[in-house]
């Protein structure tokens, strides 16, 4: 009997010290697969489950958390470059009884990318409702949220579809039109211009740019990643960076930058907006051009919070978001 602990023992202790040393490698040499490990590590430990589903050759891919139930479930759009892991940080704040839906907008994540399509927020939304009906989600009206990019994609597919949207949140929503320009958007303008793509800090592609752009979207960073960490983001963003820059191009068209402003006054569900104080990317006045166009909307504004409200501030988002689905579809919260 000694012996046989002595040996599993000795076989455990192996074990951990091959896995550190693996970890390590991978850290050192494939930071990327790090990156990936500790995405698929969370998703696992809010139990969410990556599906997919196809219709006419064309496949989209989500996070499906909790079950359909009685009350409306809630479909989330993630903001540009992004994928449906960017929700992690408050679905584990959501009540488990309340389905959750993350999708990758076509051409992100895990769905599909054709190319020579157009990713203006006009076919993004028309795409999402392909996505809406083949999973059967629209057989009732459900609680729409977008963040950012999919902020202003959610806003137009409210004001084009609006019997599938029970309610609507936007986080800090791209596509609304300003009296005057913020440093950052006169910094795409002139990218624009000049046809640089190469510096555009939304698709960084060394460390000290991805720095920059933390910069951009956190007010603080809430946990600074280590080079090793960002060099695996960069990684594994590097083959995309040509699409991103093709996706960019498309929604800051003339035809789509202020798509979001000239769908507003066709969103009939009740709204709520959601803004950092202290974006430095989207100017937080965008609360104010709510208030204004919609005085029934619902505009939250946080302080000491930036950009990246997810990230910066899951808890507090998630609570906001949670109690305005609950008052609106009259649900007794849990404490």
């Amino acid at each position: 009997m000694e012996i046989n602990m002595i040996t599993v023992f000795w076989m455990t202790a192996s074990c951990v010290v091959a896995a550190l040393i693996t970890f390590a490698t991978m850290y050192y040499w494939r930071p990327s697969l790090v990156v990936k490990f500790l995405i698929w590590s969370a998703s696992k430990f809010i139990r969410a489950e990556i599906k997919y589903v196809e219709q006419d050759g064309y496949k989209f891919c989500y996070l499906s958390h909790g079950k359909p139930g009685s009350q409306p479930s809630i479909l989330m759009f993630h903001g540009f470059s992004l994928d449906k892991n960017m929700w992690l940080p408050i679905m584990k704040y959501i009540p488990k009884k309340v389905h959750v839906v993350c999708v990758d907008l076509p051409g992100h994540g895990g769905t599909t990318r054709l190319p020579g399509e157009s990713y203006t927020a006009v076919e993004q939304a028309k795409r999402m409702h392909q996505f809406v009906e083949c999973t059967g989600l629209n057989r009732r009206p459900f609680h729409l949220v977008g963040t950012s990019l999919g902020g202003m994609v959610a806003g137009v597919y409210a004001a084009l579809y609006p019997s599938d949207v029970y309610c609507l949140s936007l986080l800090c929503p791209a596509g609304l039109r300003y009296p005057t320009d913020n440093d950052f958007v006169k910094h795409l303008r002139e990218l624009e211009k000049s046809k640089n793509y190469n510096d555009n800090p939304l698709a960084p592609v060394t460390i000290k740019q991805s720095e920059e752009t933390l910069k951009l979207l956190f007010h603080r960073v809430p946990l600074k990643p280590t080079k090793q960490i960002v060099q695996g983001l960069i990684d594994d963003r590097k083959p995309h960076i040509p699409f991103f820059i093709k996706c960019f191009l498309d929604f800051t068209s003339v035809e789509s930058r202020y798509s979001l402003q000239d769908h507003l006054s066709r969103i009939i569900a009740p709204t709520q907006v959601i803004w950092g104080e202290n974006d430095k990317m989207l100017d937080p006045a965008g609360g104010k051009i709510f208030a204004s166009a919609m005085p029934s909307c619902q505009v939250h504004m946080l302080d000491r919070c930036g950009h990246f409200i997810v990230l910066e501030r899951p808890r507090k988002s998630a609570k906001l978001i949670f109690e305005f689905h609950a008052s609106v579809c009259g649900i007794q919260k849990n404490k």
